[in-house]
């Protein structure tokens, strides 16, 4: 696949060109890159070079994205591609997000081949994820084309830092979105991750307040950095105010890894600890992750309490819901996307690779 012709530029009169994509933006002499390392001055423009080209596919379960009330218990074709524009000192997925070598880049696919390979293992959706898709923008829009045109879903698990006309083209294109608000101090994202909090938090708004796209928020708790009570206090009682109270939110477990080896691991005791404070401020659908947590992994009706949906982890042990995403027995309507897709265990609860054939149509 050759480079791609991006969006979201404009020159400058000093004769650069300036990246609009996201709130970087990126300066550029000809030849040169941006921060997130995939997009590139060509000319008199900006080229995509990783369209078409991906770090590997693999078969989900759509809770590991994370997404609880998007087609629970069915399965999510995934794929990444290289580079990010953040700098997160703590990210997970570094040898991907970070890498500046173009053949990590293993696996070519044309939009047609990915949404293909979707249909045909059984999946319910497509998700961009294990680096961020905003950097990769133009190829998912194009892979999720082809998946709407087979009714296929698309998943977009992003940071959310991305300018406002990309924002408004790139979630036209999509149907969920997951979305990491890593901290809630501007400090946080400055020092830990090289970005700043408030595009984020208009990526929050944006997407609840004037798009359809299925929402959901994750946040990494880091011991020391961002799991304070008065910080989570506050990023809840901010998601209760702007979004309202039936946003999910998931709170995740912190592995030491890339630039943070130093930090021990999340206790669970924070997690729920911050499930608590999160439950307190008025939030109904709250998650914790990366661990074993059956009381944090069930989703619980908001008519009658009842159980509606209870995981471990990524397994699903009990599904009480009706295919319109109705409990069973109150008849109250759970928020989320719901479907006769749903309630399928045990089709993808662990990880699993792909390798696609590459005959498909562009």
């Amino acid at each position: 696949m050759s480079n791609h012709p991006g969006r979201w530029w404009h020159r400058l009169d000093d004769g650069r060109i300036q990246c609009d994509l996201c709130p970087r933006d990126c300066r550029l002499h000809e030849g040169q890159r941006g921060a997130c390392f995939v997009r590139q001055r060509e000319g008199d423009g900006i080229v995509l070079t990783t369209w078409g080209r991906s770090s590997g596919f693999c078969i989900d379960p759509i809770e590991k994205k994370p997404l609880n009330h998007f087609h629970p218990g069915s399965s999510v074709f995934s794929f990444g591609t290289a580079g990010c524009n953040l700098a997160c000192k703590f990210c997970q997925n570094w040898d991907i997000s970070k890498s500046r070598e173009m053949d990590t880049l293993m696996d070519a696919a044309s939009p047609a081949t990915i949404a293909e390979a979707a249909a045909d293992t059984g999946c319910a959706s497509v998700a961009f994820t294990y680096n961020d898709p905003v950097i990769f923008a133009e190829y998912a829009m194009d892979v999720a084309d082809a998946c709407h045109a087979r009714g296929i879903a698309t998943v977009a698990v992003t940071a959310g830092y991305i300018g406002a006309d990309a924002r408004r083209e790139f979630y036209a294109k999509m149907d969920a979105a997951n979305v990491d608000l890593k901290g809630f101090t501007d400090d946080f994202y400055v020092k830990l991750c090289g970005a700043r909090l408030q595009p984020v938090l208009d990526t929050l708004v944006y997407l609840k307040h004037e798009t359809d796209v299925w929402l959901e928020i994750t946040t990494l708790l880091i011991p020391g950095k961002n799991d304070s009570d008065a910080e989570v206090e506050a990023m809840c009682a901010w998601i209760v105010r702007e979004l309202g109270g039936e946003v999910p939110l998931h709170f995740t477990a912190f592995h030491p890894d890339y630039k943070m080896t130093d930090l021990r691991a999340t206790p669970a005791a924070t997690l729920t600890r911050a499930r608590d404070i999160a439950l307190s401020a008025g939030l109904r659908y709250v998650y914790t992750g990366n661990v074993h947590d059956r009381t944090g992994g069930t989703t619980s009706c908001p008519g009658c309490g009842a159980a509606l949906i209870v995981r471990d982890w990524h397994d699903i042990l009990r599904y009480d819901l009706t295919a319109e995403g109705r409990c069973n027995r109150c008849q109250t309507r759970l928020p989320g996307r719901f479907g006769p897709l749903d309630g399928r265990r045990g089709h993808a609860r662990r990880r699993i690779p792909v390798r696609l054939a590459m005959n498909a149509p562009a």
